[in-house]
């Protein structure tokens, strides 16, 4: 089993993966650097994921690294989660999230029902990676991450706070209240998640990270 771990240098962080005689995967432009005999193999993606590449921000093509080494990724400002998927269970992870993960984890693409989708502000076509069989995961998060269960029951945030989902759980956009109350009480609309299943909640970034986005103008923290 692929050894994964997070590097906390400078106020930044990075994954570690040492592997042995193993196979591991990362996204594309993930890597900073190897030590050891590992091999770098770009797999091409079958033609039904170069077709959805049209419409996903992220390349479907995620170069597998094999052999027995250390592999170091890009650092970043803001921070990084291990996550282990288990078989029968399977993780939809948003835009942007997957980083790399053990070969024995299967990736996908799905996406949400299109009305949800775009009345979320997700647009038209809004895929995501799936993440299925068994291993070591490793996603790109703003800050710290919890995982919240829910059962039979459901989860309303304000912003893009979910990192990922189970895929017991359904999506959908909704107004807090009625249209007239929500105008007024400035809430813009919720993004609700029903059903069994367990969520990624960042509920805050790393302070250098919020710091960074303002100063560029990217903070999208009460984005719908």
């Amino acid at each position: 089993m692929a050894d994964f771990s997070i590097r906390d240098v400078e106020g930044m962080r990075q994954i570690r993966i040492e592997i042995a005689n193993e196979t591991v995967r990362a996204r594309k432009g993930a890597m900073s650097n190897l030590r050891g005999k590992i091999r770098l193999i770009p797999r091409l993606p079958g033609l039904r994921d170069m077709f959805r590449s049209l419409f996903i921000p992220e390349g479907t093509i995620r170069p597998f690294y094999e052999g027995t080494g250390e592999i170091l990724l890009q650092p970043s400002t803001g921070g990084y989660h291990l996550l282990d998927v288990s078989d029968g269970e399977r993780w939809i992870l948003e835009p942007g999230v997957f980083w790399a993960c053990e070969g024995s984890v299967k990736l996908g693409l799905t996406r949400d029902p299109f009305f949800a989708s775009l009345w979320a502000g997700d647009g038209f076509f809004n895929w995501k990676t799936l993440l299925a069989g068994h291993g070591r995961a490793a996603i790109n998060t703003p800050g710290p991450v919890e995982i919240v269960e829910i059962s039979k029951a459901e989860m309303r945030v304000q912003g893009r706070l979910v990192l990922g989902r189970t895929e017991g759980l359904t999506f959908r956009s909704e107004r807090p209240a009625g249209f007239f109350r929500s105008f007024i009480s400035g809430q813009t609309r919720l993004r609700v998640f029903r059903g069994t299943g367990k969520v990624l909640v960042c509920w805050t970034p790393y302070w250098n990270e919020k710091l960074l986005r303002q100063i560029g103008g990217q903070d999208d923290d009460g984005a719908t």
